[in-house]
């Protein structure tokens, strides 16, 4: 019992060293972005601010069209998430729940598009794009991703454990599959869905490259590409950047906590099976 609480305080103090190591360049860019320019460029740092300013966050908005990227992205980001949610809980569910010829090499086949390194398919997804018109539109950034292979293969491990018994039970009381997929599916996939939101998201709201290619107008891109073009534009304003940063992390962090109970189930209950 000794040597168990022995091994328990010290990965519990391991753990809360990795934790403050991680967090600490967050927390400091967070203080900083209260901070005037004078104080960040000085050599001697303070972590906290000898003066708490509102200015940079004033400034970010007013200088920089920041608002306006970062509503583009909410919005983008969003509207993929929830695409893709959607696709792939449907996928996954005629996957797992449905038997038909070729249905492990079309499973086999989605598998083997998580195995393709995205950038080779830059080009061809590029000309394609440019081919269909869709440069400098929304569409070149949700159309190409309203599939996910990771998804579909996330969500049709989480549907098989649903029993097939319940389904054929809402079958024998007359559901037919739009019922049965939306209102039995998708509830006792939460945990599922949650998981693939927060990734999903994630990754939409980072993206860098696929906007920055794609989209030529000033007032239609992004956040992430846009807080490239305050750097370069400012590079000595750091205060302002740092606070558009500070800002930009907020929307991830509150889908998290929104999600994080359903992700950390579908988390413990895939421990469990394992």
């Amino acid at each position: 019992m000794k040597k168990f609480t022995i091994k328990k305080i010290t990965l519990s103090i391991l753990l809360l060293f990795i934790s403050v190591i991680t967090i600490y360049p967050f927390i400091w860019m967070i203080f900083s972005s209260f901070k005037m320019n004078k104080e960040i460029v000085l050599i001697n740092q303070t972590f906290l601010p000898k003066v708490f300013s509102l200015e940079n966050y004033l400034k970010a908005g007013k200088n920089f069209n920041f608002f306006r990227y970062f509503l583009n992205s909410l919005i983008i980001s969003f509207s993929v998430t929830t695409i893709i949610v959607y696709t792939s809980t449907i996928c996954g569910y005629v996957f797992s729940k449905y038997r038909f010829r070729g249905r492990k090499f079309l499973f086999s086949f989605v598998l083997s598009t998580m195995m393709i390194p995205w950038c080779v398919t830059i080009i061809p997804k590029y000309s394609l794009i440019d081919f269909l018109g869709w440069m400098d539109s929304y569409k070149a950034l949700i159309i190409p991703l309203v599939f996910s292979g990771f998804g579909i293969f996330l969500m049709k491990q989480f549907i098989e454990s649903i029993p097939d018994a319940i389904i054929d039970a809402a079958k024998i009381d007359g559901a037919n599959e739009f019922v049965i997929l939306h209102r039995l599916i998708f509830p006792m996939s939460r945990s599922g869905i949650s998981s693939l939101a927060i990734f999903q998201f994630l990754w939409e709201w980072e993206d860098f490259l696929w906007p920055y290619l794609t989209i030529n107008t000033s007032k239609k891109q992004l956040l992430p590409v846009g807080l490239k073009m305050f750097s370069g534009q400012y590079s000595t304003d750091y205060g302002s950047l740092f606070a558009a940063t500070t800002i930009s992390i907020v929307p991830v962090l509150v889908v998290y906590f929104i999600f994080q109970n359903q992700f950390i189930t579908g988390l413990v209950s895939s421990a469990v099976k394992g």
